[in-house]
């Protein structure tokens, strides 16, 4: 073997490593996907907050008066409206990854998928229950920036276990949740950059980096 041959194949060993260690058949297109959800759910979140407080509106509370009742209509709203489009996130980023695996012959629940979602699902768990209690008390305007600096937190506790990428896309999103928790007024602003802007990014530098280059490839 020459030296040529050799060095594939350390790359073929160092790639069948990465596989067992590391989730790597995330979709780029999930992420653009799920941006694109964010944006419509906050040019939603927007209309319902300007229409039911007017431009004198207190950026923290919403006008609950510091506490939550079955008549926060406002409320109930932007609560649906944020679990319609976690759902919604979820189904589309769950087919396209589904996809992306199923093109390369790889299995998509493995230990390393487990790993990863262990990794992301308790900073979310925890995030999540801590945006409801912001939401019994009558703090909306803090959601925004919580659910950014939760979500940074989960993306960067499962890197190690995915593409390189992810870490820097939950440096990213720790960065827009710290600044936003300073501005309230831009909260929503913040909250879809974040998850909006960003993941149509990300996703689609991940995907011309790595799924345009394979799908070229197979060709």
């Amino acid at each position: 073997m020459d030296q040529n041959d050799h060095l594939k194949e350390l790359a073929h060993i160092r790639g069948l490593m990465d596989r067992s260690t590391r989730f790597l058949s995330l979709s780029g297109l999930s992420g653009v996907f799920a941006g694109c959800v964010a944006l419509s759910g906050a040019v939603l979140a927007r209309y319902h907050i300007n229409a039911a407080l007017g431009p004198a509106r207190d950026v923290l509370t919403y006008g609950t008066g510091g506490s939550f009742t079955a008549e926060d209509a406002l409320l109930i709203t932007l609560i649906t409206d944020a679990a319609l489009v976690l759902l919604v996130a979820l189904l589309g980023a769950g087919w396209f990854t589904w996809r992306r695996s199923t093109k390369a012959g790889q299995y998509l629940w493995d230990a390393s998928a487990r790993r990863l979602m262990w990794n992301m699902l308790i900073p979310l768990a925890v995030g999540g229950i801590f945006c409801l209690a912001l939401f019994f008390y009558g703090l909306p305007g803090l959601v925004p920036p919580a659910t950014l600096i939760f979500y940074g937190l989960a993306l960067f506790n499962a890197s190690k276990f995915t593409l390189d990428e992810i870490r820097w896309l939950g440096f990213s999103e720790l960065a827009l949740g710290l600044v936003a928790i300073f501005w309230l007024e831009a909260g929503l602003l913040f909250w879809a950059l974040g998850f909006g802007v960003l993941h149509i990014i990300y996703g689609a530098l991940m995907y011309l980096r790595y799924e345009r280059e394979a799908t070229s490839s197979a060709e």
